[in-house]
């Protein structure tokens, strides 16, 4: 399907003074017949300029020259000049509607660069009712029609769009552009080109506001090549870019990473195949639970030029990559991809859906069967006949970040930002945020952090705390129920709960954490051990605490734990007694017929006595219906 893309340019740019060689000219003008040849000899040497001055001659000296007019159309064109190419497709119509039946093609391919596209529509029709055309023009000339019915729609319906300008913290005289930002929004990194060498730049917010761009780093940015196209984890931890033409790539350009080093970042490597290829591998998308990259290729195996597709992360690295399909890729071009954390929204451009006219931007939502539903595209005036590419959007869904290079900004292009439609956001997405410490000496702590979907079973964040600073960040989805286990070694694991259904996306989740050195004594309150009401039989939301429990034991042969069993202060005492005990031997009964000798276990109920909240409320009350394990011998 590539060979499409090249045929469409031999099309769109060969001149039709190539056809019209093998016909009489339509004057008999010799002067301008004669800079009508000279045009021809210079088009051969590419000198552009000099044959549309040449062909402006010949038409001053005949102007219903039809062949000078449809030559220096053509000329134009390949300058990206269509305002004035479509005045003389125009005129070589009006001489003669039936001089070339690719007049037709090429002028309403113009008039949709112009947003002509009730015109450009006729034109376009008009063509395809020529006998004898090729089947490659023919899907060309239908993607061209179909997107002139899109836009005329689009144009009648427009959606809210009020781009806001990033200011002079951010943007320059230089071209700023492909911006990422942080799940809390607190760092925001983009590329900035002078003097025709790409590099990374990041800003910080303070006080709510966004200070002055500085060189992201000197490991990362380099003088000799270009690095562009990022993707930063939700955390800030981890940055994936593109790097081309790198001494240690496979090919012309490839995906790389780098690790955040304390205020500096690690140095980066090239990923290596499958991933990367001797072709070309570029625009990276990370998941937020950083296991699946989505990316740009023109590897074999697409649907056209550019197709996106994604690796998943395995314990031997990357996996084959694999084509997102034609629910995303057509025959032409798809780029930019960009996964938002919720998991199932995807944004990307494309030249091959109903657009606008060049590249639009599109969503793209997972399905309840696990594929892709068909893209929908963002609207005018988001999208206009203009290139619209690089969307990137804030983890809560609200707001967007973008380059352009046409809303009078600083210079070049700028980065803005807008508030999404309500229909075209994600789903809702808010963040933990967290930090380490030890227990004892309140110091920062390198820790294993695990978040559960609890309703799967399946992790959806795995991942260290910083070593200097103990911090970690992670994005989850809305609707959900989420486990968060932290442990390192010789320390007692901790355990929380977040409950996403009804939550306000607004409203993210702040902790911090003091692990406990293993000592006798010591104790876990195991917040995901969940039974209902009145009952004692294990949840299967349980399981991966009830797993931790096993690993932990594990991991610590020699330890002895009690597990213990609470309910708050509602009912019979006798009552609540037995229910805590059957409660605590279920968690005790589980951990035997996993493995867990029953000699290091012990189990006991103690009712409503020792509440660890007042039981003046709900809220109170469910903190005391709890199940703790307690050390008891090491």
């Amino acid at each position: 399907m590539r060979t499409i893309l090249l045929s469409l340019i031999l099309l769109v740019f060969l001149p039709i003074y190539a056809f019209a060689q093998q016909r009489q000219y339509s004057t008999t003008n010799k002067e301008a017949i004669k800079y009508y040849a000279l045009a021809g000899q210079s088009m051969d040497e590419h000198l552009y300029d000099e044959a549309i001055q040449q062909l402006q001659k010949a038409l001053s000296n005949d102007n219903k020259f039809i062949e000078a007019h449809a030559q220096l159309a053509d000329v134009l064109r390949m300058r990206r000049q269509n305002k004035p190419a479509i005045e003389h497709y125009l005129k070589v119509i009006e001489l003669d509607p039936e001089f070339n039946r690719s007049v037709y093609l090429k002028i309403g391919d113009s008039e949709i660069t112009e947003a002509q596209y009730a015109s450009a529509q006729q034109h376009l029709e008009k063509y395809l009712t020529y006998p004898n055309i090729t089947a490659q023009n023919m899907a060309y000339a239908q993607k061209l029609v179909n997107d002139c019915k899109f836009s005329i729609q689009a144009l009648l319906h427009p959606v809210a769009f009020k781009p806001v300008n990033m200011g002079a913290e951010i943007n320059t005289a230089d071209d700023e552009y492909l911006p990422t930002a942080t799940a809390d929004e607190m760092t925001l990194i983009f590329t900035r080109k002078i003097n025709n060498n790409e590099d990374f730049y990041k800003s910080v917010k303070l006080n709510n506001s966004w200070q002055t761009a500085d060189y992201l780093s000197n490991v990362i940015n380099t003088t000799q090549y270009n690095e562009g196209a990022q993707s930063i984890s939700q955390d800030g931890k981890y940055l994936f870019f593109t790097g081309c033409n790198r001494p240690d790539g496979l090919g012309r350009c490839d995906i790389y990473i780098s690790q955040k080093r304390g205020d500096d970042w690690g140095k980066p490597f090239s990923l290596s195949a499958p991933l990367n290829t001797p072709g070309w591998e570029a625009q990276p998308s990370i998941s937020a639970n950083g296991r699946t990259m989505y990316f740009v290729s023109n590897r074999k195996g697409g649907y056209g030029g550019y197709d996106i597709w994604k690796s998943t992360l395995t314990e031997q690295g990357w996996g084959a990559p694999v084509n997102m399909g034609p629910e995303i890729n057509t025959q032409f071009d798809e780029q930019s991809p960009f996964i938002h954390p919720d998991d199932s929204t995807f944004y990307f451009c494309s030249n091959g859906w109903p657009g606008l006219g060049n590249k639009d931007l599109f969503v793209s939502r997972l399905g309840n069967d696990g594929k892709w539903k068909k893209p929908e595209n963002l609207g005018y005036p988001i999208n206009s006949s203009g290139d619209e590419n690089g969307l990137t959007l804030t983890a809560n869904g609200e707001y967007a970040f973008f380059a352009s290079n046409n809303l009078k900004g600083f210079g070049g292009y700028d980065i803005y930002t807008f508030q999404l439609p309500a229909n075209l956001r994600p789903n809702m997405v808010t963040y933990v945020k967290g930090k380490v410490l030890d227990g004892k000496t309140n110091k920062p702590l390198e820790s294993a952090i695990e978040i559960i979907d609890l309703q799967t079973n399946a992790p959806v964040y795995q991942d260290y705390s910083s070593a200097d600073q103990g911090e970690f960040l992670a994005t989850i989805a809305g609707g959900k129920n989420y486990a968060l286990n932290i442990s390192k070694e010789g320390y007692l694991f901790y355990s929380d709960n977040f409950s996403l259904i009804g939550h306000n996306a607004k409203n993210a989740f702040n902790i911090s954490v003091s692990l406990s050195p293993i000592e006798v004594g010591g104790k876990v309150i195991l917040k995901n051990i969940f039974f209902d009401t009145n009952k004692f039989d294990l949840k299967a939301e349980s399981k991966a605490e009830l797993q931790k429990i096993i690993e932990f034991l594990t991991l610590n042969p020699t330890i002895r734990i009690e597990i213990s069993g609470y309910t708050d202060d509602i009912g019979n005492d006798q009552v609540n007694q037995l229910l805590s005990e059957n409660r605590a031997k279920s968690v005790y009964s589980y951990l035997t017929t996993n493995n867990i000798n029953a000699s290091r276990l012990v189990y006991k109920g103690y009712g409503k006595t020792e509440p660890i909240a007042p039981n003046t409320n709900d809220e109170n009350r469910s903190k005391n219906r709890r199940t703790e394990f307690k050390i008891i011998a090491k």
